[in-house]
């Protein structure tokens, strides 16, 4: 008996490393010391900061893994990790710094493994960071052979005065909605569900364009941190920032919200994509547990002053993103989550 006979290939180990050293240093910047390879990654705070705070995030893709390996969607996943991530932490107005993975796997599936990692650096590419480092775990008898589990770990970095903590949210400040491309990476679980009974398979159409409901499910999580450099750019005064995951718009807007505020949303303001109705009708989901799950069409918001209104759409437009005016802050009567599903609009 060796190690090998066991389940774990350290000679493959190896080789899977190399195959994916090329795709992993495009994404480094010149503050990055040293190569792929070493214990810990290490990376230099990048000149002109005069009190630089570091702003960390971590997540997973969840159970859309499930989804993805089945129909062997490896790459889109790589992305989404990213995503997940990386709009947590611009939230507070950071810019990416680096990025870490890791991914447990049964047995090591290089082709399937090395998609994962060249959509990871896609995703820095498309968040302006470096993939500092990461792991890769064989744990056979722990995972079934050929499913693999992925977690991420960002670091962004941001002026001390120009951290955004929600703290000057203000009544009557405006809420920008910016379009999602589908359900994202969170809801999978009831997604897959309603997916079983409704006996989908790869060739399944919905919606008047009659597109492939797998294919869009599976659509990467949009990743924003472009968008925010930009408005930050512009000197765009933006007063909070949400990234809209699993407890949709109901959950996540509040959270950033200083005492005796909450947010107002005319539901009727932007476009829902037919995604989400496919899904509550093909899962007979109850309105309240839709919106509570599922982002329905809104990926991220800003709030900002109600003058600034104009500037901020116009600015998501010329950056690619579709967006609109959804609601405004108001002050609230109490604080209870009822009162604040109410004032979201939420259907009981």
């Amino acid at each position: 008996m060796d190690y090998k006979t066991s389940g774990v290939d350290v000679t493959a180990g190896r080789a899977f490393v190399d195959r994916i050293k090329s795709c992993v240093e495009k994404t480094h910047k010149s503050e990055v010391i040293g190569g792929l390879g070493g214990f810990g990654g290490c990376i230099k705070i990048p000149k002109g900061y005069e009190s630089p705070v570091l702003v960390s995030g971590t997540d997973g893709v969840g159970t859309k893994l499930d989804l993805a390996q089945q129909y062997g969607c490896h790459f889109g996943v790589g992305i989404d990790l990213v995503a997940m991530c990386v709009n947590d932490v611009i939230t507070n107005g950071a810019r990416p710094l680096f990025f870490l993975d890791y991914i447990a796997s049964g047995t090591l599936t290089p082709d399937a493994l090395a998609a994962v990692i060249e959509g990871i650096a896609e995703g820095c590419m498309q968040s302006n960071c470096s993939l500092l480092g990461g792991e890769t775990a064989e744990m056979p008898g722990f995972y079934p052979d050929g499913r693999y589990d992925l977690a991420g770990f960002c670091v962004g970095i941001v002026e001390d005065k120009c951290l955004i903590d929600g703290t000057q949210i203000n009544s009557e400040d405006q809420i920008i909605g910016i379009k999602s491309n589908g359900v994202h990476s969170n809801g999978f679980s009831l997604v897959r569900k309603v997916l079983a009974m409704a006996n989908v398979d790869e060739t399944t159409l919905y919606g008047k364009k009659q597109s492939n409901l797998i294919k869009s499910l599976l659509q990467p999580t949009s990743i924003y941190a472009e968008l925010v450099e930009n408005l930050l750019r512009e000197k765009l005064p933006i007063h909070g920032m949400t990234h809209i995951t699993g407890g949709g718009l109901p959950e996540n807007l509040p959270r950033i919200f200083p005492s005796g505020l909450i947010p107002h949303l005319d539901m009727t303001s932007w476009e829902i994509s037919e995604i989400f109705y496919w899904l509550q009708n093909n899962g007979d989901i109850p309105e309240i547990d839709l919106w509570n799950t599922f982002n329905m069409g809104i990926g991220f918001c800003l709030i900002v002053p109600k003058n600034e209104v104009n500037s901020a759409l116009k600015i998501c437009l010329e950056n690619g993103f579709e967006a609109w005016n959804i609601g405004k802050v108001v002050n609230s009567l109490n604080s209870s989550s009822q009162q604040t599903n109410n004032i979201l609009g939420i259907p009981k």
